[in-house]
């Protein structure tokens, strides 16, 4: 791998799955917002973990599960570098993004009474609307939605309009996985704050493709998952700041999280590990730490450039389709195109470009609010990342012109 200038044609060797063919043709892999791929560097590490130090982490005294630990650990700092978070405790690791949702929505519940109200965009993935509603039914909340234009952007003055001193939290993710829509979490974040209300971003989108600073966002809480950022999949982080996690209740209680234990009564652990019961993904972390390594050593700002050109090529070449709508048209968006043809359902194109070796996403893409705004079932989502090239996107495009002659 190259450190200091952006190759594709070595970056793609980094990649052993670019290699193999679906239904006879080479791979296509454009399903990006879903996973990424998984480069032989992360590959390596994960390998080296089960078969030289594989080991419980924290509580033992023998060499394999110190050796764990410290590799652990390590994987904890790195992540806290990348996000510049204030404290390597206010990172928290977790299964995924998802789970670091529902870990603040179950703690939250100490903080909310009925009436209280919380706001929420209309662009979501479920995973960021189903565990608030949930929340509103223990609690007695009240869930209030941010609307979108036809554009797939946040109408801003609605916003805040909405924001009174009944509202306690707003969620909102950093980019939309539907539409691809880069939204202005500053100022969500900031005009959030001036009603005392705390924020949580969903950054499972956004990180791939935007190095998120915490303590310049001042965000309250952020979520990531390894496996969009060419890591494993089941890890991922919740980003807290310190004084919410101290007053936060753990989501679940085991081992690890504990400070002493009686039947009479328990007392928690500090940070980070009053919220990490059980074993973890010990590997899962320390992979996502090398794969921050990874994609740090290519640079973020190369990333986005070359996706930026990635995402102008293929919106130009796919509008030259005839009956091809775009949903998602912001200014500010990552490299995601969601798409129908008049007349088509998109999952009879994704199939006919599966056979073709294509890999794209169909239907709802847990984001079915979005689809009902639009009155369509679902989309076709082409999702590009920084190993895919416009020979690639080519290939796209001449599949979803034979999808469409096969199917009109």
């Amino acid at each position: 791998m190259i450190n200091t200038v952006f190759d594709i044609l070595t970056i793609r060797t980094d990649f052993p799955i670019l290699n193999r063919k679906v239904n006879g043709y080479p791979l296509v892999y454009l399903d990006n917002a879903a996973t990424s791929q998984t480069p032989q560097q992360v590959i390596d590490v994960i390998v080296d973990y089960y078969r030289n130090y594989n080991a419980n982490i924290h509580r033992g005294v023998h060499a394999l599960s110190q050796e764990a630990t410290d590799k652990y650990e390590e994987a904890r700092l790195k992540i806290q570098k990348h996000f510049n978070a204030a404290k390597s405790h206010e990172i928290i690791f977790t299964s995924g993004t998802t789970q670091g949702i529902n870990l603040v929505a179950n703690s939250f519940s100490t903080f909310l009474k009925p009436g209280d109200e919380l706001l929420v965009s209309a662009m979501e993935h479920h995973s960021n609307i189903v565990p608030w509603q949930m929340l509103c039914e223990r609690t007695g909340a009240i869930l209030k939605v941010i609307p979108m234009n036809e554009d797939g952007v946040l109408l801003m003055d609605t916003f805040k309009d909405l924001l009174s001193n009944r509202t306690k939290l707003v969620f909102c993710n950093h980019v939309s996985n539907a539409l691809g829509t880069i939204n202005p979490i500053q100022e969500i974040i900031e005009e959030s704050h001036t009603i005392g209300a705390a924020v949580l971003i969903d950054g499972a989108q956004a990180a791939p493709h935007i190095k998120a600073d915490m303590q310049k966002l001042d965000v309250d809480f952020y979520t990531v998952s390894a496996h969009k950022m060419c890591g494993p999949t089941g890890v991922g982080i919740l980003y807290g700041k310190e004084e919410w996690l101290n007053k936060m209740p753990p989501y679940q209680g085991g081992g690890e999280m504990i400070a002493e234990v009686t039947f009479e009564k328990t007392t928690y652990a500090d940070l980070p590990h009053k919220f990490e019961a059980g074993t973890p993904n010990i590997c899962g972390g320390i992979a996502f730490g090398a794969a921050l390594d990874y994609m740090n050593a290519i640079g973020f700002d190369s990333i986005a450039s070359y996706e930026q050109e990635l995402l102008q090529y293929a919106t130009q070449k796919l509008t030259m389709i005839e009956g091809l709508r775009i949903y998602g048209t912001a200014k500010e968006k990552t490299s995601v195109i969601s798409f129908n043809i008049q007349g088509i359902h998109p999952y009879d194109i994704g199939t006919i470009l599966d056979k073709l070796g294509i890999a794209v996403r169909t239907g709802h893409h847990c984001a079915q609010p979005v689809m009902d705004f639009y009155h369509i079932p679902g989309t076709v989502r082409a999702s590009f990342n920084f190993y895919n090239t416009k020979e690639e996107v080519d290939v796209l495009v001449e599949g979803v012109r034979r999808a469409k002659k096969m199917l009109l």
